[in-house]
């Protein structure tokens, strides 16, 4: 089988590259496994929260801080003009998708947390609370954060209880409750189906909506807004916004512990627009090997297609770091399994992990060399027809600089305009 372009690993990277590729006319295929980080995600993307271990708030000054801090990082390579610009094409992708996000690559904002605290953020979906930078107060004054009885994967006490401590919200009067939804009664008794998919899906058989709709506003009391898990709606938002009208409340929705709606709605709207526009999505399968001549890639094999390999013109790695193995950890050595490309890793295991559980851990920022095009290097030498994007690059860290997000959507943005240019960029 032969395609344009192969691209292995159908996160977010992935499949912002696809849909980018095939609306420009090629023919792609996106090898995957199935599942991604985006799946377990909160919903919110950032772009860069954290430099130097300061917080980000105006995204321009801070990439151009970190451009001279650190040489290695996917922006540094790519400058901070293209950054920002690839922000912007994002932006404009997601308003023609319909993906409701709030949020502007001018300035980060804060969202509220499944914990009740305050994390910046790029973009935000729309029905996540949300409060910018420079706001002293909670646009509410009173607010009920209601859980599910029986559901243990999000703690309304808990949101309540650390809200209440921070500044923004010292002069609001926050309360906890619980919502008892009949439908939901078989799951109860085992907490491992008890959870946000569950739960979704049952509601969408089985709801007594307006029952659903008198509860909630008889729980919600007085109070102003009310926070609500993530659990309305596995698709899209219509549900939830359903709600919101038909109960004449301020609702938000805050992501649960994994596997959260929220990101899975942004997955499987990708998912479907990469279909819709042609692409070969090959699900349940896995890159194994891919073999060269000439210094290019020519073939790879999969565990579907072991005896009959697959060949592009171009190759994309968005196979993710070490979460979905992307990049495995032996006892020895780390290694990238599909390609075996050059590393930026430490080779010495002592140097892998700080002693310290919560400080940065020097494995989170290995992954595989690029140049400022993301084509990447095996043996010293660029491959000049594979690239990779998104959290199997190394020289950063998604979790401790507040970019994993970022970083997927505009090193897929790069590449796919490099490719649509024939290379020459």
């Amino acid at each position: 089988m032969n395609f344009d372009t192969l691209i292995i690993g159908g996160g977010l990277a992935g499949l912002l590259c696809g849909i980018k590729l095939q609306q420009q006319g090629q023919h792609c295929a996106i090898i995957t496994a199935g599942q991604s980080a985006i799946d377990f995600s909160s919903g919110s993307l950032d772009l860069l929260s954290y430099c130097n271990n300061e917080q980000v708030n105006n995204l321009k000054v801070g990439l151009q801080q970190l451009a001279t801090q650190s040489a290695t990082h996917p922006y540094s390579l790519l400058g901070a003009d293209k950054v920002i610009s690839y922000a912007e094409d994002f932006e404009q992708l997601a308003q023609q998708l319909q993906l409701p996000f709030q949020g502007s690559c001018q300035q980060n904002h804060y969202r509220i947390t499944p914990l009740g605290s305050l994390q910046p953020a790029w973009l935000s979906p729309t029905n996540v609370p949300t409060l910018a930078m420079d706001d002293t107060m909670f646009a509410y004054r009173s607010v009920m954060v209601l859980g599910i009885e029986g559901f243990h994967d999000f703690q309304p006490h808990l949101v309540a209880a650390n809200l209440k401590s921070l500044p923004q919200f010292a002069d609001c009067d926050i309360q906890h409750g619980f919502l008892h939804i009949p439908e939901l009664d078989h799951l109860r008794t085992n907490a491992r189906e008890f959870r946000s998919v569950n739960i979704s899906q049952a509601l969408e058989h089985k709801l007594n909506f307006q029952q659903l709709v008198q509860e909630i506003k008889n729980a919600a009391g007085s109070a102003e807004a009310v926070f609500l898990p993530a659990c309305f709606g596995i698709d899209d938002d219509s549900l939830f916004e359903q709600l919101k009208q038909a109960t004449g409340l301020p609702l938000f929705e805050l992501p649960t512990l994994p596997p959260s709606l929220l990101g899975l709605r942004q997955h499987y709207k990708l998912r479907r627009e990469f279909q819709r526009l042609g692409g070969v999505l090959m699900n349940g399968d896995t890159a194994l090997r891919g073999e060269f001549e000439n210094g290019r890639v020519s073939k790879i094999y999969t565990a579907l297609n072991e005896e009959i390999a697959l060949s592009a013109k171009n190759y994309i790695l968005a196979s993710g770091s070490f979460f979905s193995n992307g990049l495995v950890a032996h006892f020895e050595k780390i290694i990238e399994p599909v390609f075996d490309l050059d590393l930026i890793a430490d080779s010495d295991r002592l140097r892998w992990t700080a002693h310290r559980f919560a400080d940065p851990q020097p494995y989170q920022y290995y992954g595989v060399k690029i140049n400022a095009h993301c084509q990447v290097e095996k043996s010293g030498q660029i491959v000049p027809n594979l690239f990779a994007v998104g959290a199997v690059i190394g020289g950063f860290s998604g979790l401790n600089d507040g970019c994993g997000s970022g970083v997927s959507i505009v090193t897929a943005f790069n590449v796919a305009d490099y490719i649509l240019a024939g290379g020459q960029q």
